[in-house]
């Protein structure tokens, strides 16, 4: 590198590194490159999950990098592509039916929902779960069973919103329950899926092991409920993430079932405790009992029983501390 370029106004250029875990001595690169110019430049690293072994071992990245995880389109930042200062985005807008349907039919992922195309859409999901199993986890991982993990990959797709219950997927699929759970975290890692721990705490015979799962990609789910559901929780995940990335605090996201199958779908926690309950309905406007309920063991400050079918309302979802009926639209527009 020759030397600074500087930009009209006196802004640092923005140097963007696509991939750059597949060089071998990615990490010796990158500090020396960052100790050197971190003054004239701002350094942008993206990649795949393989990134998090700058954690580990070798050339130490500490001090110079703040990580952010990515996530596909949302309502909120087809919105507002403009990051918040806040969580909460009090002024809800809305996204209109065009780009609702759009984004609800054809995913968050740029390609497929910038061509709003079934046809194109078919072919990209079809070609990324190949490139998945053939490629990504045969060239970044020392899983050889490429057949019997494509396998848990299909039956994964199939189930979205459901509990893990690994020994079952170990049979199914021919391997023990360990190299099932072990096989999830992989397609958890490459951002096939991802999982939903459960809550206990104050729940009278709560679940507290088994997790469920989402899909990524809520775009090729068949089932409405679930497709429904999973789209919620993307958004859910991806709002959780972007909040503790950024520094607000440290956020999670849960699910509630106890023992008598009582659940309520979704629980976000702000620094260790119930901070909202989500229960996601198709068209369902009947306030939920277990949400009312859940609500008051947990004392979480908010409760909201999510209607996708509901037109846009006007109006800030978390205005209220008792349990409301919100339109997905209005609700989901309040988040990143």
């Amino acid at each position: 590198m020759a030397g600074a370029v500087s930009l009209v106004g006196g802004r640092r250029p923005i140097v963007a590194l696509d991939e750059l875990h597949h060089y071998p001595q990615w990490k010796r690169f990158l500090k020396g490159l960052f100790d050197t110019y971190w003054k004239q430049m701002q350094i942008l690293v993206t990649g795949s999950a393989r990134l998090n072994v700058y954690k580990r071992g070798g050339d130490s990245l500490m001090g110079r990098y703040f990580p952010y995880r990515m996530h596909p389109l949302s309502v909120g930042e087809l919105l507002h592509p403009v990051l918040p200062n806040e969580e909460i985005n009090r002024v809800p807008a809305d996204i209109g039916d065009e780009q609702w349907v759009r984004l609800l039919t054809f995913g968050g992922f740029p390609e497929p929902y910038s061509r709003n195309s079934q046809l194109f859409s078919r072919r990209w999901r079809k070609l990324r779960f190949e490139q998945l199993v053939r490629e990504d986890i045969r060239k970044d991982t020392s899983i050889r069973e490429l057949d019997q993990i494509e396998t848990l990959a299909r039956i994964l797709v199939e189930r979205s919103g459901e509990q893990l219950v690994y020994a079952s997927l170990g049979r199914e699929v021919g391997v023990s329950e360990i190299t099932a759970r072990d096989w999830v975290s992989v397609l958890s890692s490459f951002f096939f899926g991802f999982r939903v721990s459960p809550w206990s705490r104050h729940i009278a015979n709560a679940i507290r092991k088994t997790p469920k799962w989402y899909l990524r990609d809520w775009s090729g789910i068949a089932d409405a409920g679930k497709r429904n559901e999973t789209f919620v929780a993307c958004h859910l995940l991806k709002a959780v993430e972007f909040w503790t990335d950024v520094g607000f605090g440290e956020y999670g996201l849960h699910y509630v079932r106890t023992k008598q199958k009582q659940e309520v779908d979704f629980l976000v926690t702000k620094d260790g405790k119930p901070w909202f309950l989500v229960e996601v309905k198709t068209g369902d406007r009947h306030l939920s009992r277990t949400l009312v309920d859940m609500q008051k063991a947990l004392n979480a400050p908010y409760a909201f029983q999510v209607v996708m079918d509901m037109p846009f309302i006007n109006a800030d979802a978390f205005s209220s501390d008792a349990p409301v009926v919100v339109p997905a639209r209005t609700f989901l527009a309040q988040l990143v």
